[in-house]
């Protein structure tokens, strides 16, 4: 098995592993904020384009009225813990790529394709002009972003899973060299996994059409905004029973066992696991007991709620990612070679980053053009 695994980088890691592990939770929480309003959002307007009327079309369009700026966020947001995992579990991460080579190069083609359809698609809705290449443009970029996805769930399980390793390793190798056309499909977690994440978008994408009610829907009549919210509680209560039962299935159906019983001989990570599963019912409890007029401030509550419930479940898929990955490789095997040249210019320019992407929202907010 080990002939499989990267060499230990001679070098050393750059950072110290908690260092590391921070950034990569919470670049990927600012990710999930961004990709999960696009992931579901898209094929939902792709959806309402044709089967909508009345308002719930208009709920559509002013889905991807922003979505060029969301995507662009979310992009930049996943540079990050995409960059600090290949640092901090390079040995496991880099042979399942290999393995899956073609289809995770494809990610970028796709990614390109879906751009150019939001771009398409939200400029025709901006004019109120949406011809029926404008409403295939949708539906390219829906397909695709659902594809990526499917695709980044492929790479993330293979790359716990060393006995998947073995399988695809001795079924694709010609002369030793692997094609890199295979899929990580065998994977009995792969399925609930990629179907959790839909679930979990859902929820975010309903708190996102309330936070666009209260705040940029500022042109649309009360009629739209009150049926908006309608309109979100119904998908916020999709997205519970969807992430419900596909999260089961994957806990209590596809889980390794010896995660499992980790999860359970532990009162911490135990107290960490059913906190993330009950904490969607906070914001849904939000949105049902104010469904029919929302403040700025409940608003503001309610996405508050939604972050916790996604840094809740990056912390709880970072614990499972560890132990995984621990049964594989000892990641503190590594010297720690701190590289303050470019931890330094890293923390300036996120501290930068974070302070101009504030300032930006806050502008936005305050215009009274929507």
């Amino acid at each position: 098995m080990n002939e499989f695994l990267a060499p230990v980088n001679e070098m050393g890691l750059p950072a110290p592993i908690w260092f590391l592990k921070f950034f990569k939770i919470l670049g990927f929480i600012l990710h999930m904020c961004m990709m999960n309003i696009w992931y579901t959002g898209m094929p939902l307007s792709a959806l309402l384009s044709v089967f909508g009327k009345g308002d719930s079309k208009r709920i559509g369009e002013r889905l991807v009225l922003y979505m060029p700026i969301i995507i662009a966020l979310g992009i930049n947001f996943g540079i990050v813990p995409l960059l600090f995992i290949q640092t901090l579990y390079y040995s496991v991460y880099y042979p399942a790529g290999i393995l899956i080579a073609w289809p995770w190069l494809s990610v970028i083609v796709l990614l390109i394709f879906a751009y150019y359809g939001v771009y398409i698609y939200t400029s025709q809705v901006k004019r109120n002009l949406i011809t029926s290449f404008g409403k295939f443009s949708g539906w390219v970029s829906a397909i695709c972003f659902v594809v990526i996805g499917f695709l980044f769930t492929n790479n993330f399980t293979l790359l716990v899973n060393k006995e998947e390793w073995m399988r695809i390793y001795f079924e694709t190798n010609v002369g030793g060299a692997v094609h890199g056309l295979a899929l990580n499909l065998n994977d009995a977690t792969l399925f609930p996994r990629w179907l959790f994440v839909i679930g979990l978008s859902l929820m975010t994408t309903a708190v996102y059409l309330i936070i666009d009610s209260v705040f940029f829907a500022k042109k649309e009549s009360e009629s739209y905004r009150i049926n908006a919210v309608k309109f979100a509680f119904n998908l916020f209560s999709i997205g519970i029973i969807w992430s419900g039962i596909t999260g089961a299935w994957y806990i209590f159906d596809t889980m390794n066992n010896e995660v499992l019983e980790a999860i359970k001989s532990d009162n911490l990570v135990t107290l960490l696991f059913v906190v993330t599963a009950v904490s969607v019912f906070f914001p849904w409890l939000i949105i049902l007991i104010r469904k029919k007029s929302f403040s700025n401030q409940t608003a503001i509550l309610l996405a508050v709620l939604q972050f916790l419930v996604l840094t809740l479940n990056a912390l709880s898929r970072q614990w499972v990612q560890d132990f995984e990955v621990a049964k594989i490789v000892d990641i503190h095997r590594e010297t720690i070679a701190i590289q303050w040249s470019s931890m330094i210019p890293f923390l300036i320019i996120f501290i930068l980053g974070a302070v101009i992407l504030f300032w930006m929202v806050k502008k936005i907010v305050s215009l009274k053009s929507f």
